[in-house]
């Protein structure tokens, strides 16, 4: 009963040959299951931080299992969630509900540890909102994040250029940390390095706070390429220096 499920109660999301189901973030032994964990690793290790990324929300066509349609009619005077799960009105509600588990669990990071860094790697905003209901532009006005690194994972540069002029990157650029995602490569796809020296670049010419790289198994022969992206030291950039 902490599995979400779509309007035709299939609960299977396929992320490449991989079957998974997802945990129900509208359910309260969720949210308590997910934020005991954290609590516990900041209890309990000396981190520095804990990063949540593009799977803290739901895909779009989820949230149609007895209990949140229960929660839905309880909320809307016994309405029935919309069919469409693209339903703006639809959407909002369930971003707002993740929302609310953001909230609780940065509130509950911050009372335990509070230099501990609350940090998201997120999806553009637009793609993240629409397909994931994870409306993280909020979550930054609202202080609950404080550094934002984008996955912008894009081959074309033109694309790659106009995610970094979204406005809501730019934006949250003006109150944290804001870092970029740069795909070098899948275990079936190889990225040219110099697609990766390029994005790199762009990033530094629009100050951000610096570039991470997914994944770890693409970086192993390419020693040289960080030697020379990365010749000179740099102090990791603060939340409190914005």
């Amino acid at each position: 009963d902490w599995i979400t499920s779509r309007r035709d109660g299939s609960q299977i999301v396929m992320e490449g040959v991989h079957p998974r189901v997802w945990l129900n973030p509208f359910h309260p032994q969720v949210q308590q299951f997910i934020v005991a964990a954290i609590a516990e690793l900041v209890t309990n290790y000396d981190i520095d931080g804990i990063q949540l990324d593009d799977h803290f929300g739901l895909p779009v066509d989820l949230g149609y299992d007895p209990f949140t349609v229960a929660l839905y009619r309880q909320e809307h005077g016994g309405q029935s969630p919309p069919s469409n799960s693209q339903d703006p009105a639809w959407i909002r509600w369930r971003a707002d509900k993740i929302t609310a588990v953001a909230a609780q669990l940065f509130h509950t990071v911050k009372a335990l540890k509070p230099r501990c860094l609350v940090s998201l790697a997120p999806n553009p905003y637009q793609f993240s909102y629409e397909n994931y209901l994870q409306d993280w532009a909020t979550w930054e006005r609202q202080g609950l994040v404080e550094e934002l690194i984008v996955q912008i994972y894009r081959n074309d540069m033109e694309r790659f250029v106009s995610e970094l002029n979204a406005p809501e990157l730019q934006a949250a650029k003006q109150h944290i940390p804001v870092a970029i995602g740069i795909l070098t490569g899948l275990k079936n796809r190889t990225i040219p390095t110099e697609q990766i020296q390029q994005q790199v670049e762009t990033v530094r010419s629009y100050n951000l706070a610096g570039v991470s790289f997914f994944f770890y198994e693409t970086l192993g022969n390419r020693d040289y390429l960080f030697q020379a992206m990365f010749a000179q030291r740099a102090s990791r950039p603060s939340i409190t220096d914005q």
